[in-house]
């Protein structure tokens, strides 16, 4: 059995204990038993004198003494002075705190488990034609492996001769695969996400990347402070004024049981009872938002913090790849180019092909069942789909491309995005642009956090530089670390901590380490990894980043309600203190007036469990109906904003019927879909979010938005009506209308982006 266990089922026998021998002896009072009464008191306050000089005890050999000091005097005065009631009040008081108290234990110790069922114990080792699987204790440097697929690389290497496509989630946190050529340096713990490839070991078991990682979550979790209770903090300078006290009320008065009245009602029960009430309480309430936090010491570091450290992928953004463009080739369209890439890509397990079959689905798009399917690992795939013959991977991109092919692969480049090409029979028809995007409730929960005492914010991932910055740029933040390996994050991590109380959040094992090295860990629990659920001492149980804000906004305001009860309470039992010194309040009274600021104290601890509306605006149910109800039409109109694009960009490279038809085609999608949703949005979903974020000036910016949007509308309407006799748009005005379509994309993209990050996020 734990010692914590043995610890919980003392405590709570301990509190049974008092509290049926203070229930007895009223019963016994009530019935003129005064003897039996005294007895059953008597009974219950030398059960809890026995453990709390233990517990006083236990606290010496650590080298401080806390509030218990008190209690102990204090029962046993009750003792000595035959103050039996007075006694038993105070032994439930000391129990109930203790019981209180186990509720918000420290942080519990990290389990690795996760990381050690990932790490892989054997390998297929080759000799010659022969391949034997080995332990991996067995290999050494420069054997000749060989890793499957779905396998694990067992140790670091180089590629041999065939190419790798390999999943580093586990390493660097990022979603998408990457493809290693022949002879580059692949790590441990990366997993095989294409065909089989032979691998020469370049380090052993012990010396490579995913021991490694195992080892820095184990010496990082080690290396963790301690949380000292809070209650301990202020007994450093109230236990000895209460002693002070109370030898003064002996010596000066001469009456032991005016000094046994001292030590009665300073007894310091709005420590033992407030702190850890409000400190519960927060948890409970964070349990109710889906954090799950570890402990009460956890809660109270979080309320401390003044740096957070974040990983990109997965917190930041959304750790998945996602469709956010389809371009297709003059005479295609991008409807038809999608599905026939997601027709073709559902039989693929690679996690680009699953964004494409995703979002075909998310437009309601029919796919077809491909046939003659082969897939070459880090190239593509290729098949039969309706009498086609499609390929959907990479294509080659050079000076002799079609312009519209370069302006495609160079815009990808700009947006560090991934780029899917599409050819049927033999011609390219379209690309599919991918991308982990920005999570739309990141901005508003990184200003909530610097609302709520967060003063630096850093990046630290092992991505790319330019994409990494990107988004560091558009959320604001103070510094940011690219291509950081686990061991750069923990070296991050420690050096925030020499300065400030320090929160790491990520999502991947190799966040782990981090987030056992930082003051407080958080982890996305929802779809991280189990080993940076295990390693952290918060776990975010729904995929939203802004979970974090409404932590440290319950962490600071518990925090706060704690230590305003306990210095409240300690405030109101230096007054009782100093009535009892001069012999205005007996033993037993004083233990009731101790009780009554107990009540007051707890009684205001309690409010930790209430919503604090000054954090998070609360939406009425008419308003988030509107705000899901809007959310999915923007998924729906991405197609639209793309069309706006796509006729801009045909003004340029296609015919003048086909860049009339696209601009048509446009106009026709803002009038029947944009407009009627932009029209809606300001007259239905405005007004009604208007009470919720203050006022009607809170949507005034986004009000001018939708009137730049029907200006825009507007003029490419005209613009079809300016047209030559024979119907074709005139030369003289296409710069205007390029100019309009272009606008009028840069708007939209604005303004969805705006919506999503500062409404759509509300919703739950």
């Amino acid at each position: 059995m734990s010692a914590r266990l043995v610890r919980s089922r003392t405590d709570f026998l301990l509190f049974l204990v008092t509290a049926v021998a203070l229930a007895a002896g009223s019963v016994a009072w009530l019935a003129d038993a005064p003897g039996v009464a005294d007895l059953c008191w008597a009974a219950g306050t030398v059960a809890a004198v026995v453990p709390a000089v233990v517990w006083i005890l236990r606290a010496l050999h650590r080298g401080h003494a806390g509030v218990d000091v008190i209690a102990v005097l204090a029962l046993v005065g009750t003792l000595a002075v035959r103050e039996y009631l007075a006694g038993s009040l105070i032994a439930l008081m000391l129990a109930t705190g203790r019981a209180l108290e186990a509720a918000a234990q420290r942080r519990a110790s990290r389990d690795l488990s996760a990381l050690l069922r990932h790490a892989p114990r054997s390998a297929r080792r080759r000799t010659g034609s022969e391949v034997r699987t080995v332990p991996l204790a067995e290999i050494s440097v420069d054997d000749l492996l060989v890793v499957g697929p779905g396998e694990v690389v067992p140790v670091n290497g180089r590629v041999g001769m065939d190419t790798a496509l390999l999943d580093e989630s586990v390493l660097t946190g990022e979603s998408l695969p990457v493809e290693h050529v022949r002879g580059e340096l692949v790590r441990s713990g990366a997993v095989n996400a294409g065909g089989a490839f032979e691998l020469r070991a370049t380090a052993t078991e012990e010396d490579s990347a995913y021991a490694e990682i195992v080892r820095l979550a184990r010496q990082a979790g080690a290396e963790t402070a301690p949380v000292v209770r809070l209650a301990d903090r202020y007994a450093a300078w109230f236990v000895p004024l209460s002693l002070v006290v109370a030898g003064l009320a002996w010596l000066v008065g001469g009456s032991a049981t005016s000094a046994v009245a001292v030590l009665v009602v300073a007894t310091p029960c709005p420590l033992l009872l407030a702190a850890p009430v409000a400190i519960v309480s927060g948890l409970s309430r964070a349990a109710r938002l889906g954090v799950v936090i570890r402990d009460g010491g956890a809660l109270e570091t979080l309320g401390r913090a003044r740096t957070l450290v974040l990983d990109k992928t997965g917190t930041l953004t959304t750790g998945r790849p996602r469709v956010v463009d389809v371009t297709a080739a003059p005479g295609h369209e991008t409807a038809e180019v999608l599905r026939q890439a997601a027709s073709l890509d559902q039989l693929s397990p690679h996690v680009l092909a699953q964004a494409l079959v995703d979002e075909a689905h998310r437009r309601g798009l029919e796919l077809s069942l491909p046939t003659d399917v082969c897939e070459q690992p880090g190239r593509g795939a290729t098949g039969t789909v309706e009498c086609h013959r499609l390929s959907v991977g990479r294509i080659r991109v050079g000076p002799d491309s079609p312009s519209w092919v370069r302006a495609v692969d160079n815009r990808a480049v700009l947006d560090g995005a991934s780029v899917v090409w599409v050819t049927a029979d033999g011609t390219v028809t379209g690309a599919v642009l991918l991308r982990a995007p920005l999570r739309p409730d990141a901005p508003r929960t990184l200003r909530r956090l610097r609302s709520a005492g967060i003063r630096r914010l850093l990046m630290v991932t092992g991505d790319r530089a330019e994409p990494a910055r990107e988004v560091a740029s558009v959320l604001g933040l103070d510094a940011v670390e690219t291509g950081q390996s686990p061991a750069d994050k923990v070296a991050a991590v420690r050096a925030e901590r020499a300065h400030a109380v320090t929160v790491m959040i990520g999502d991947g094992v190799n966040d782990a380490p981090a987030l056992a090295a930082a003051d407080i860990g958080v982890a996305m629990g929802a779809r991280g990894s189990t080993a940076s659920s295990e390693a952290a001492d918060i776990v975010l149980t729904t995929d939203r980043v802004d979970r974090l804000a409404d932590a440290m906004g319950i962490a600071v305001r518990s925090r706060h309600i704690a230590v305003q009860s306990a210095l409240g309470g300690m405030v109101m039992s230096l007054a009782a203190m100093v009535a009892a010194a001069f012999g205005l309040l007996p033993p037993a009274a004083g233990a009731l007036l101790q009780e009554g600021i107990d009540v007051a104290v707890i009684l205001n601890a309690l409010r930790a469990l209430l919503t604090d509306r000054t954090t998070r605006p609360v939406l009425t149910p008419t308003a988030e109906d509107l705000v899901h109800r809007f959310a999915a039409e923007h998924d729906d109109l991405r197609e639209v904003v793309e069309a706006v694009r796509t006729a801009a960009d045909r003004l340029s490279g296609a015919s003048e019927e086909q860049a009339r038809a696209a601009v048509e085609h446009v106009h026709r999608l803002l009038t029947d879909r944009l407009l009627p949703h932009e029209h809606a949005e300001e007259y239905q979903l405005y007004p009604a979010l208007a009470d919720s974020l203050g006022g009607p000036e809170t949507t005034a910016t986004m009000s001018r938005a939708h009137a730049e949007i029907d200006r825009l509308a507007g003029r490419i309407a005209t613009h079809l009506t300016l047209t030559d006799a024979e119907g074709r748009l005139r030369p003289e005005n296409l710069d205007d209308l390029r100019a309009c379509l272009y606008g009028l994309y840069s708007v939209l993209r604005l303004h969805f982006t705006q919506e999503e990050e500062n409404y759509f996020s509300l919703a739950p």
